[in-house]
């Protein structure tokens, strides 16, 4: 199958005030990711996971190389792709069916429209019943489903999600995988999902990327042919995490040391 999204020598650099050089995020990273495909993205802190999936939304400009989908060069946001953020994200003054069709109504839809469609969104994700209730009577789970309805209902074929069950509670966590499994097979969406969690990348993807520490690239791209639905107690489950564990460890090791001048350049500054 030919590559729905195709990153080829991309390199990200923000400026440093302090001295005017240029600090490398991210790059030289080359990786294709196919149509339909659940991709999983890990890596040590700080190795560019975010930074990628923003570029891949178009929130961030390349600085060197290319980044295309469908082979048409990535310069912007656009409907093709939704993007679930950790942090939820939501209008605080918007209930439920109002945060969801916000994109809508953006392009300019007509409010019975939307609101149809938001609905059904709401319902898909498991929020029936509390459509007209404000973020702040929501848990964090269903603040969560929320963003996740709010990038579904335009129907993009591209679904970016950063973390976003990483502040809620285990059990809550489950019950969302396995949501969104079933949302994203069913429509034949490809996803790709930035995580720290070794567990949730192997329970969740097709395949398991990753990256290492700064400036981020591709180290390993590891297949996961377990069939739905997965038991993670399982022997062939663990057989699949070992390697990405393995191929992680001396990342996260190297990105400690990396981060380890500025620590001691923060203490010396309390000192002073």
């Amino acid at each position: 199958m030919a590559p729905a999204i195709r990153a080829c020598s991309l390199v990200k650099r923000y400026p440093m005030a302090r001295d005017g050089g240029w600090l490398t995020a991210m790059g030289p990273l080359d990786l294709d990711i196919a149509a339909g495909e659940f991709l999983c993205i890990v890596g040590p802190s700080g190795c560019g996971k975010s930074t990628f999936l923003q570029m891949l939304a178009g929130l961030e400009a390349t600085t060197e190389g290319s980044l295309e989908l469908d082979g048409a060069p990535i310069r912007g946001p656009g409907a093709d792709r939704g993007m679930v953020f950790q942090s939820y994200a939501l209008f605080p003054w918007r209930t439920v069916l109002e945060n969801i069709e916000f994109g809508l109504e953006v392009k300019g839809m007509g409010r019975r429209e939307r609101r149809e469609l938001a609905q059904r969104c709401a319902e898909q994700v498991g929020l029936g019943g509390f459509e007209n209730s404000y973020p702040s009577e929501l848990s964090g789970g269903m603040k969560q489903r929320v963003g996740i309805a709010r990038a579904l209902v335009n129907d993009p074929p591209v679904l970016l999600m950063d973390e976003p069950f990483a502040a809620v509670d285990a059990q809550t966590r489950e019950m969302l995988q396995t949501e969104l499994l079933s949302i994203c097979y069913d429509s034949n969406r490809t996803v790709i999902f930035v995580t720290h969690s070794v567990q949730e990348a192997v329970y969740l993807g097709s395949r398991v990327v990753v990256m290492t520490a700064r400036p981020g690239r591709v180290k390993e791209v590891i297949d996961v042919t377990l069939p739905y639905p997965r038991d993670v107690t399982s022997v062939d489950f663990g057989a699949v995490m070992r390697p990405v564990y393995a191929a992680l460890k001396d990342e996260v090791s190297g990105a400690a040391r990396l981060d380890r001048p500025a620590a001691l350049e923060r203490q010396e500054s309390y000192r002073s």
